[in-house]
């Protein structure tokens, strides 16, 4: 086996950080029991903080971003994975402090592998990517907190995104009318392709921030963006509706009151999909290869890009320029 690989690496290059591709050693790999060769990974918001120098995210650079990885396994001083075997790696440490997905090789602990689903392949479980289990961890809350398609409208805020569409794509597959919340007017259509019902702008997502309560319409939400979204979702939801809240590119903050809660009855739902026990990802990717398998996840795919490709993309994402998700081939 070859002992040199390519990957993208970040580092800093005086007051601004840079990455481009570089061969790399399998021994400067950190420590783990698992070696996988990395066939897909996937661009996620989190990896182009990462490789534009945010020490939020990373904090020791140079460093191989890559939140996402699909592949083989090489070998597994564990026992647990024969050689060969289709695997995903998502969250946790990789690609923020551990060398991540952006590299033709990962080495990791064993407890942060899943098995590859029965019927799903590496490229597909890359379209899903952490964008798709977090989408379906927030389907889940929902579900387990009893909203039904029966109960009404449901809202998914930033929906252009890689979270987004695929919670608009896999609530609509599974019966619920789904109102998309996206300032992109141009998407409309999209997101009608994926499933939406029809779409509300960033100004009326916004309208009566200074109020404390707003008029009941959401039997569900799931929210990707936080801040004055979030809160206008939240005093918009019906009495006894949830809110699965997973994402904070608009804000941290949250301007509420007390009263949505306490008045309607209405429950927000946290939802992290980097560090939840092994079985509960593995239970949303069989989830995703099955039942919540989507017709429309190819129309989800804005690029297919290898490692050479990838870093003007970084820039795009940041500045909420994206729509669906972008495929990264690394054999």
């Amino acid at each position: 086996m070859t002992q040199t690989f390519a990957a993208l690496q970040t580092r800093s290059d005086g007051e601004r950080y840079v990455t481009s591709l570089v061969q790399r050693q399998l021994d400067d790999l950190p420590e783990g029991e698992v070696l996988v060769r990395v066939q897909w990974s996937s661009l996620n918001y989190k990896d182009a903080l990462s490789a534009t120098g945010n020490k939020g995210v990373t904090r020791q650079y140079p460093h191989t971003p890559g939140i996402d990885a699909a592949g083989e396994v090489v070998s597994d001083s564990s026992g647990t994975f024969a050689e060969g075997a289709g695997v995903i790696v998502t969250g946790y440490d990789l690609g923020m402090n551990t060398a991540g997905g952006y590299g033709e090789y990962i080495r990791v602990p064993a407890a942060w592998v899943t098995r590859l689903p029965q019927g799903m392949d590496a490229r597909t479980a890359m379209l899903f990517g952490t964008a798709g289990l977090t989408a379906g961890l927030c389907v889940e809350a929902l579900l387990d907190n009893g909203v039904t398609p029966e109960d009404g409208e449901v809202l998914v805020t930033g929906a252009t995104g890689g979270v987004g569409s695929l919670a608009v794509a896999l609530l609509a597959h599974l019966g619920f009318r789904v109102v998309a919340g996206s300032g992109k007017a141009e998407a409309a259509d999209w997101l009608t392709a994926l499933g939406a019902i029809s779409r509300v702008s960033r100004e009326e997502m916004l309208a009566g921030a200074e109020r404390p309560m707003l008029k009941p319409r959401w039997a569900g939400v799931v929210d990707t963006v936080g801040g004055e979204p979030l809160a206008n979702a939240i005093k918009s939801t019906v009495y006894g509706g949830s809110v699965a809240c997973c994402g904070l590119a608009a804000s941290t903050a949250l301007p509420l009151t007390v009263l949505p809660f306490i008045l309607r009855n209405v429950s927000l739902l946290g939802v992290d999909s980097v560090e939840p026990p092994l079985a509960v990802k593995a239970a949303i990717w069989q989830r995703l290869a099955t039942d919540w398998r989507l017709p429309v996840l190819e129309q989800i795919l804005a690029a297919e890009v290898t490692l050479a490709d990838l870093p003007p993309w970084f820039d795009t994402i940041l500045a909420g320029g994206m729509r669906g998700r972008i495929l990264v081939r690394l054999s």
